[in-house]
């Protein structure tokens, strides 16, 4: 059996992996969706993996853990397994840091990263960013039905800067397999980008999924299944 840490991108929370899970579950795996603080303009990696390292302590270790993050939580899985043994990290169109500088620096030289209209974000009097329901449908839930989509919305919290802004906070990368899973329709983070760090990185090629940002809402079946298919991998 093995157990997956599911981590919610930024703005988001354990909720929006419910129809995930519980295909998982079936599979015969066990899950765990914890709240991160990303929305803390005080918190980053270090915090966020903490927050999960807890989580992932209280539920009871396992020695085959897979921890998949989605968006914004790439930022902190090679914290995490840093701090924890985890058999591998599978990032979900998720951001892929580089020890000890600033993901701001990053896409200085990788501009295709991140593809999202940073012009349309808006920000709150503590600089967290804010997106609108437009926005929100157009790029986080372009394929998913418009009431699950509008549920989704509902809860998505305001989301730290601090990420992108603060240096990665380990000087190596963990001796920890990787795996990249992107959306083809993805308007958030670019899958141009993903195809390559993932060969470049991670030593194999991407797994492509169809549609967008959200498979965990938009085709939990699908995402369900790829994340079995990566469990069975025993290398």
């Amino acid at each position: 059996m093995t157990t997956f840490v599911l981590i919610h991108g930024g703005g988001h929370r354990g909720w929006h992996w419910h129809l995930t899970r519980p295909l998982l579950e079936k599979m015969g795996h066990r899950t765990i969706a914890p709240n991160v603080p990303m929305d803390d303009p005080k918190s980053g990696a270090e915090l966020w993996a903490e927050v999960v390292a807890k989580a992932m302590n209280d539920a009871g270790g396992t020695d085959d853990t897979i921890v998949v993050g989605h968006s914004l939580a790439g930022l902190m899985l090679p914290v995490l397994a840093s701090m924890t043994p985890v058999r591998r990290l599978v990032f979900l169109g998720a951001n892929v840091p580089v020890p000890s500088i600033s993901y701001n620096q990053y896409l200085e030289d990788h501009q295709d990263a991140i593809v999202v209209p940073w012009e349309r974000l808006d920000f709150d009097d503590q600089g967290r960013i804010l997106v609108s329901w437009e926005l929100a449908r157009e790029v986080y839930y372009p394929d998913v039905e418009e009431s699950l989509a509008r549920q989704a919305y509902a809860r998505l919290l305001p989301v730290t800067a601090s990420g992108f802004s603060e240096a990665c906070p380990i000087t190596s990368w963990p001796d920890v397999p990787s795996s990249y899973i992107l959306g083809k329709d993805d308007l958030v983070n670019g899958p141009s980008w993903a195809r390559r760090v993932s060969a470049e990185r991670f030593g194999e090629p991407a797994i492509e999924l169809p549609g967008g940002h959200s498979p965990f809402l938009a085709r939990p079946d699908v995402l369900a299944t790829t994340l079995d298919g990566i469990a069975t991998r025993r290398d």
